[in-house]
């Protein structure tokens, strides 16, 4: 049961299955370029609640709707969510979706690869601080590879994109929901698969230094998450035993990671009720791998704990 006030404030308007739901664009490079927006209410105690999906960086059935069921949950909480978005960005080639680049129009040509899945995901969180103005007080979500795309819009560097943070203003907390954090680590524990090279070189190229660049769990100091992510409050790694697809591992040393970063404190203004204080917390959840967006209710209740934290925190009212 969540401990914060419900909503009273009905949001008016109806836009596709959802009250007051909007695609919004981004960018004119691609279609994908977009963002599936419903705002609610404005409210002071507010937080967004930020989607990126998963898909190996590759897949078209993966899309920014993956996120339909879950906000449906969310919205029966009573929670204080200001409102949400669930971000598009473009995607890698997918070898059981083959396009012709002389027929396709270029504007839906899958050929993305690194960094235009982050510069995306950068591009969709500015244009949502310029068009809604939240601030910090937004909770950034992402399921397995979107994971690894949120934490990397923290981090201090990017190889091969950026050598420094750029977003105007980091999330308050980051979720991350059976997570991709050491690309190197994934490819070697299962290694007698070949569809784990092939997924990370499609994405990044066969160059296994940037693989290490990009990752957030191995990426250290204030390159990384650790020095990147100043103004971060919370983190939740939450991951289920019956995943399938990524392997503990990746919690482990994603938590590892952020070890320096929990210890140390936030850069903030302190107001009288609330500290610098961070925290890290690994959430068990259940089911396999793609079920935490499927059913929307294990996703959900990794946000609704996000939530429960920030309250305990004091940054929930």
């Amino acid at each position: 049961m969540s401990h914060f006030p419900i909503n009273q404030a009905a949001p008016q308007g109806t836009m596709s299955n959802r009250p007051n739901t909007e695609t919004l664009v981004y960018g004119q490079v691609h279609n994908l370029q977009s963002i599936a927006v419903t705002a609610s209410a404005p409210r002071k105690d507010g937080y967004w609640v930020i989607y990126i999906h998963g898909g190996a960086w590759r897949d078209p059935a993966v899309t920014s709707a993956s996120f339909d069921t879950t906000e449906s949950i969310l919205r029966k909480k009573g929670l204080p969510i200001a409102g949400f978005a669930s971000i598009s960005y473009r995607l890698s080639a997918h070898p059981n979706h083959p396009q012709d680049s002389s027929t396709t129009d270029p504007k839906d040509f899958q050929d993305a690869n690194h960094p235009e899945h982050i510069a995306d995901v950068e591009a969709a969180l500015a244009f949502l601080q310029d068009t809604y103005g939240f601030g910090a007080r937004y909770i950034l979500v992402g399921h397995s590879c979107g994971a690894t795309l949120a934490f990397q819009a923290v981090m201090g560097t990017v190889s091969g994109h950026r050598e420094q943070a750029t977003l105007t203003a980091q999330p308050t907390a980051i979720v991350g929901v059976a997570g991709i954090y050491d690309l190197r680590r994934l490819r070697d524990t299962h290694v007698e698969i070949s569809a784990y090279q092939e997924i990370i070189e499609g994405a990044f190229g066969a160059d296994e230094m940037l693989w290490d660049g990009v990752s957030p769990a191995q990426v250290t100091g204030s390159l990384g998450v650790e020095g990147g992510w100043k103004s971060g409050r919370l983190a939740v790694l939450a991951y289920s035993k019956d995943d399938g697809l990524v392997d503990a591992s990746q919690v482990e040393v994603m938590k590892e990671a952020l070890g320096n970063w929990e210890k140390t404190e936030a850069q903030i203004p302190v107001t009288e009720d609330s500290t610098r204080g961070r925290r890290l917390r690994v959430l068990s959840i259940s089911g396999v791998h793609d079920e935490a967006w499927e059913n929307g209710e294990q996703l959900a209740h990794a946000v609704a704990f996000a939530f429960e934290q920030l309250q305990e925190m004091r940054l929930g009212l």
